[in-house]
């Protein structure tokens, strides 16, 4: 588990490239985003790093990218870039072929596959590279997958049919959970011990039925180090306005019922802005307000600082910058002190 505890006295130093572990702050969160790091999500640079800092008026202490399995890489360039800068890096470990198109069926990297071997030299290569990485590093493996967009879906693996007479245990989900261990426990075999694990939902479950919640998915507290959410509001020109509560409310109580000490992230938030709809500053100062004030077990906020064009040629446009309005809120709310810019690091113990 990521460690919770008081900050360090100011004038402990610690050298962030010698053996370390991220804090969990005693009090507040760590701010954190995604800033729109190209198709793949992995076109990350210091530059955008650095522009969206200080368009934000705050150091980011996690920053967020992908890393998939199409590509058969290992995002080592990134990593540096991001612990360099002082930041944690948050990994999304997909395994998604491309083109990377979202509600489409399983591709060869689906999870039964990977439950059953056929991509281990893959997932052994990945965990000796995250080893060599040697800093602290969060990955959220498939995440989203209550949902039915991501091709690891449990809909796709069975859904609700039950998994022979076991009672509360369908089998989409129980296969998602065979694989999810699966690739943890390889990783973990090949000492990347600098990997906490982060099992990340949306906050509603699509379709919405109890086969699909967070619960039915959940590992277990051995293969999950952190609790994630996802938090969008409006993202197309055609839906509904959703405030904060109703949006966090519930998904919140759902992930703590699931263990009552592990941390949770809110792994993805963002609204988009429209005319004639809701007030996108109102929005993000609500979230960041409520994130911190009345969810005491979210310790980190990662906001999703992207914007793309769909379709009918419309733009959906998530940026904290989509107008002076949004920015000056996200500038306002996340200057509260309770929202944490800088890692809190401790070394290792017996590795100083």
């Amino acid at each position: 588990m990521v460690s919770c505890r008081k900050s360090l006295p100011e004038n402990t130093r610690i050298d962030p490239n010698a053996p370390v572990e991220v804090v969990l702050p005693a009090k507040g969160a760590y701010t954190g985003a995604f800033m729109d790091f190209g198709d793949a999500e992995d076109e990350v640079t210091i530059e955008m790093i650095e522009d969206f800092e200080k368009m934000v008026g705050k150091h980011q202490a996690i920053i967020a990218s992908s890393s998939y399995w199409g590509e058969q890489s290992f995002p080592t360039r990134n990593l540096n870039v991001i612990w360099r800068h002082g930041a944690l890096p948050l990994v999304f470990w997909s395994p998604w072929d491309r083109p990377y198109e979202q509600n489409h069926g399983p591709d060869k990297f689906n999870i039964n596959a990977i439950t059953e071997g056929k991509w281990d030299e893959y997932i052994d290569k990945w965990g000796d590279a995250a080893r060599e990485f040697g800093k602290p590093m969060i990955v959220a493996f498939a995440n989203e997958m209550n949902g039915d967009w991501f091709p690891w879906s449990g809909w796709y693996y069975g859904a609700d049919k039950l998994t022979g007479d076991k009672p509360n245990q369908w089998e989409g989900p129980e296969h998602f959970k065979a694989a999810y261990r699966h690739v943890v426990d390889r990783v973990r075999a090949r000492g990347a011990a600098n990997i906490k694990w982060m099992f990340h939902t949306n906050n509603y479950s699509y379709p919405l039925d109890t086969w699909n919640f967070a619960a039915a998915y959940y590992p277990g507290p051995e293969y999950a180090d952190w609790l994630g959410i996802s938090v969008y509001g409006q993202q197309f020109k055609d839906e509904p306005w959703a405030d904060i509560p109703p949006l966090v409310d519930w998904p919140y109580e759902e992930m703590s019922r699931l263990n009552p000490s592990t941390p949770i992230m809110i792994a993805e938030w963002a609204t988009g802005e429209f005319p004639r709809s809701g007030n996108k500053g109102a929005w993000i100062q609500e979230g960041l307000d409520l994130f911190r004030s009345r969810y005491p077990r979210i310790k980190a906020a990662v906001y999703w600082h992207e914007r793309w064009q769909n379709p009918d040629l419309t733009y959906s446009n998530l940026r904290v910058n989509s107008s002076v309005e949004s920015l000056e809120a996200y500038r306002k709310a996340v200057a509260h002190p309770d929202w944490l810019g800088d890692l809190i690091l401790r070394p290792l113990p017996g590795k100083r």
